[in-house]
Parts: C-alpha cells; structure tokens; sequence
C-alpha cells in the first residue's frame, strides 16, 4: 500500500505529475485537491517540514513549490536544491489570459475588442470578429488563429474576449 509522499497518509493515494517532467509523487485526496485548486491549508502543510528532506527529487520539487505559494521563506532558506532540481522548481507554464482575465486554452473561440491592423496586408481585422479554435504558440501573450478573409495570423491576447 502506498502512502502520499507529502503527508504520510494512505488515504486514496494516486500519483501526480509534478510538470514538466513526467516525474510523479504520490499524493493523497487530500494534498492533490489542495494543490489543483490553489487553497493551501497551511496546517496540513505542516508536512512540508519533513518532505522538503526527501531523497526524491520530485518530491523536493512539489514541497519547494508549495513552500513558496505558502510564503514560508524561513523553510526555503533552509531547503537544498541541485541546480537542475531549482531549474525545475521555477519552471512556470505561461498561463494566457484575454482582456477581461479569463485563461484561454487551445480550442477556445474568441472575439476581438479593438480594430487590429495587420502588418504587411494592409488588411484589418475590425473589432467584433470572432475567431474560433485558437491555438498556443511559442511567441508571448499571442495566439495563433486563422482569420477569414486573411488567414493564419497571431493575435495578441491583451485584444481578445473569451466567448
């Protein structure tokens, strides 16, 4: 039987990937629900004080991580990362987000709030177009989409509302 590698408990144990490795810990109910939904309990996090010891560096990782959503900076300072392993503790996934905050994901449809001008076609996408199934790409804060009438472009998100 396996226990969460944070807490100790053995309550429905499953893994989770600590991204963007394909590394996994095992968490139980209770720590995976907290950290999917971003409220931490501070007192069941107690944990963390034996966790960040562990010989798995995945589980040093997710405790690092943790530690800093939970502002505990006296832990941090104690904690030892291998370069490769603090590489990883602060990689964060560019998380895009429209004109009005909402997370926008591959697949999404979109409407465009100001007229955009796009360069080298002498063509406007007016305000009000919508766009549908954008998709990510390498360049910040843009996606790209295919606009009637012009093509495959990319769109700066800070110009979009979700739909």
């Amino acid at each position: 039987m396996s226990v969460c590698d944070l807490c100790g408990s053995d309550v429905n144990v499953t893994e989770y990937k600590v991204a963007p490795k394909e590394e996994v810990v095992n968490l139980c109910q209770t720590c995976k629900s907290q950290i999917e939904s971003g409220n931490l309990d501070e007192g069941h996090f107690n944990c963390l004080n034996d966790s960040m010891w562990s010989e798995n560096s995945a589980v040093k990782v997710l405790s690092y991580r943790l530690l800093k959503q939970l502002g505990r900076a006296d832990l941090l300072d104690m904690m030892y990362l291998e370069p490769e392993e603090q590489t990883w503790a602060e990689y964060e996934e560019e998380v895009l987000k429209d004109s009005n905050g909402n997370i926008l994901v591959s697949g999404d449809t979109v409407t465009v709030i100001k007229d955009l001008e796009v360069k080298g076609t002498g063509k406007t996408v007016k305000r009000g177009t919508t766009v549908k199934n954008i998709r990510m790409c390498d360049v910040p804060e843009h996606v790209a989409c295919r606009v009637d009438g012009i093509g495959s472009i990319y769109l700066k998100t800070e110009f979009l509302k979700k739909v």
